[in-house]
């Protein structure tokens, strides 16, 4: 019995010595760092950078100052977009933007091949792009305009975000407005080209020997996939722009796109 009471006695004094050179060791850290060691560590949450960019160093640019960046770029955009897309070629033989069969009339492409007509799906085809390259010359003032007029709401959040972030904005923006104003002239392409021509035959064609009435309004069809197609250029110039300090030929484009860089 005393045994076990001696032992009881050494072990309680053993963590009482424990418990006092621990406090004596947090009492030390405390005072040598300012660290309490009593207290629980807080857990931190990090953003990390390449999932959200900070919008604490614009280098003082106000929302005007980035907005008129932002529209420099998308009219730089637009112009050379344009110029590659008017060239002969500029639709039809860049896979990025060329105007295929519309999509409610591929089984005419599939039907016209099967019956050894695939030179005349090919001629529509072409047509269409051809088309595309003759209107969006007619652009450039219509575009324009609508970058004026556009007001960017929260220029800042726009710089700082996704690298075509101007021009989806630009596209949510203007695409009704856009479609208005561009459709006559791509109506007038259809018509110089001889499209409207080849898409009547085409069409005259594939009912007289499927039995079917097939239609579709190839004048919004090729105004919207024209409007797309400069989008898409444009879009490319603006990630040029963020990425390739080389690409700013202006002092407001280094100066707003130069934030990037940090």
């Amino acid at each position: 019995m005393k045994k076990t009471v001696f032992l009881a006695s050494a072990l309680l004094f053993s963590i009482s010595t424990q418990a006092q050179i621990l406090d004596a060791l947090k009492s030390t850290v405390k005072d040598k760092t300012g660290v309490d060691l009593t207290t629980p560590s807080k857990t931190t949450t990090t953003t990390s950078s390449s999932t959200k960019k900070s919008t604490a160093n614009l280098n003082g640019l106000s929302s005007d100052q980035i907005a008129s960046g932002l529209k420099e770029a998308l009219n730089l955009g637009v112009t050379e977009g344009i110029q590659k897309l008017s060239a002969t070629d500029g639709f039809y033989k860049n896979a990025a933007v060329k105007i295929l069969m519309p999509k409610e009339l591929r089984a005419i492409d599939t039907k016209l091949r099967a019956l050894g007509l695939g030179s005349l799906a090919d001629q529509g085809v072409k047509s269409l792009n051809r088309a595309a390259e003759d209107a969006v010359s007619e652009a450039a003032p219509i575009f324009a305009n609508a970058i004026t007029s556009m007001s960017i709401s929260d220029a800042s959040n726009v710089l700082l975000s996704s690298d075509n972030a101007a021009t989806s904005y630009l596209q949510n923006k203007t695409q009704t407005q856009l479609f208005s104003a561009f459709e006559p002239k791509v109506q007038a392409s259809l018509g110089k080209v001889g499209a409207d021509v080849v898409w009547n035959n085409l069409i005259s064609k594939y009912n007289k020997l499927t039995g079917q009435s097939v239609t579709t309004d190839i004048e919004e069809y090729v105004t919207t996939e024209t409007i797309n197609g400069v989008f898409k250029m444009v879009a490319e110039k603006e990630g040029d722009l963020r990425n390739n300090p080389v690409t700013r030929t202006t002092g407001t484009l280094q100066k707003v796109f130069g934030v990037l860089d940090k």
